[in-house]
């Protein structure tokens, strides 16, 4: 097998989660200053300025499986690129709200069709023994595309009134390497078999991607599967009903878990439990780094002990952690409390839900519609990223932050019952096998 191209390919892709999780969380360090500057209200400030990345998140999970599928996998990452850098530029430039918003729009997009065909891409071209480590190298990027921004935010705090502009549009130098980059990776085979029928073609990114490897006999399981498909085949019939649901669930628990909020919002967080403001930004490059060892840890786990198990521990983690923060809300706990509870609240995200959700999603449907099944898990996931932290603003100040906080545990010990009781463990298991067992066969 050819690991190392393998690994270089899957790593050159993944780098479009580097850019979402910088593009996702660069705003924190923005966000006092941006309603400041133009003076807007709670509601309109975490509508508009703060969620229009969010609101284009949206549009690009539901849309990005038809570029994914028409364009190519490669193509769209492509273009996705592209996204992020104009995203980058125009926000650093504008000088009002809804140039601001429109922008922030653009680099939403990106993110959004890059939760759709960077884990598709990689998932089609990984063997199954490894898929799971080399899928969740796209989190791994988003986690290290987080810490980047939040010390980026940090050392940049205090450059002046335009200190934002920086934070915004330092982003367009890695959208533009990444760019360059992924024109060098080949197309899926899987892709070529599926929507360009050039077999030839398909065989040799295959011999490439494993010199040892029966491809005839991987043709005939593709072949298998396809066979078994239908005219106009939809993820919404009734023989897809469980990976639908399977793809809604964990995509449903991962933002009532309040992930997103708080990564929009972390410095606001820990000044509302009475950190000073630069300590607010350096306790969120704690949160960086504690949710990038932990995501490495849920990396190299994920194909030892399963998707299941890493879920877990995630949702025990998840239910201690939040519980902890709202306790220190209700209490009126200040200090280094609230940062601390967070630190663990992040690294059970990043063992569990973070390491999971994306390598899961992108397993679960068969060849034909996993762009499809990978757009509707990944518009669930960004409806509500949208929608909660959308009002976050809003309800800290009705109903106080302790409130929320329980909330979101309380969906937390629904995931733990969801996860012992409906969530299958896909670990080792080839797409095609995958696409059998979680077929309705009636």
């Amino acid at each position: 097998m050819n690991s190392r191209k393998i690994f270089y390919w899957s790593i050159i892709v993944a780098l479009a989660g580097f850019l979402f999780g910088f593009d996702t969380v660069v705003i924190s360090g923005a966000d006092k200053q941006l309603q400041t500057l133009w003076q807007t209200s709670d509601l309109y400030h975490g509508l508009v300025v703060m969620s229009s990345a969010l609101w284009g998140t949206v549009i690009g999970a539901i849309f990005g499986s038809i570029p994914t599928n028409k364009l190519g996998r490669k193509r769209t990452l492509i273009i996705i690129g592209v996204l992020f850098f104009v995203s980058a530029v125009g926000t650093s430039m504008a000088n009002d709200t809804l140039v601001f918003a429109f922008f922030r729009f653009l680099g939403g997009l990106g993110i959004g069709a890059s939760t759709i065909a960077a884990p598709t891409y990689v998932s089609e071209i990984a063997p199954a023994k490894d898929r799971g480590k080399l899928v969740a190298l796209y989190q791994f990027n988003i986690v290290f595309g987080i810490l980047v921004a939040f010390t980026s935010n940090y050392f940049l705090q205090d450059i002046g009134e335009n200190a934002w502009r920086w934070m915004l549009g330092i982003q367009a130098l890695p959208a533009l390497i990444y760019t360059v980059l992924v024109f060098g990776v080949p197309e899926s085979p899987r892709w070529i078999l599926e929507y360009r029928k050039d077999k030839e073609k398909a065989i040799e990114i295959l011999k490439q991607i494993n010199p040892e490897t029966d491809i005839e006999e991987e043709l005939k399981a593709i072949a298998t599967e396809k066979s078994k498909e239908t005219a106009d085949e939809s993820i919404f019939m009734k023989k897809y009903r469980k990976p639908l649901l399977l793809a809604f669930f964990i995509a449903f628990f991962n933002q009532v878990s309040g992930i997103n909020a708080f990564l929009y919002y972390a410095p606001r967080i820990f000044e509302l439990a009475g950190m000073e403001q630069s300590a607010s930004f350096l306790s969120s490059i704690g949160i960086g780094f504690v949710n990038l060892i932990f995501t490495l840890i849920g990396v190299a786990l994920i194909d030892k002990f399963g998707r299941k198990t890493l879920m877990y521990i995630g949702s025990v983690g998840y239910i201690i952690s939040l519980g902890l923060v709202s306790t220190a809300f209700v209490l009126e706990w200040k200090g280094m409390f609230v940062p601390a509870f967070f630190f663990l609240f992040i690294a059970a995200h990043a063992i569990g839900q973070g390491a999971v959700i994306w390598v899961f999603i992108s397993e679960i449907f068969p060849n034909k519609l996993r762009a499809a099944g990978q757009s509707f898990g990944s518009s669930v996931h960004w409806i509500l990223a949208a929608l909660i932290p959308s009002f976050i603003p809003f309800l800290f100040k009705e109903i106080g932050p302790a409130t929320v906080f329980i909330f979101f545990c309380l969906m937390m010990v629904w995931q733990l019952f969801w996860v012992m009781f409906k969530m299958p463990e896909t670990k080792g298991e080839t797409l095609e096998n995958l696409a059998e067992s979680l077929s309705n066969k009636e």
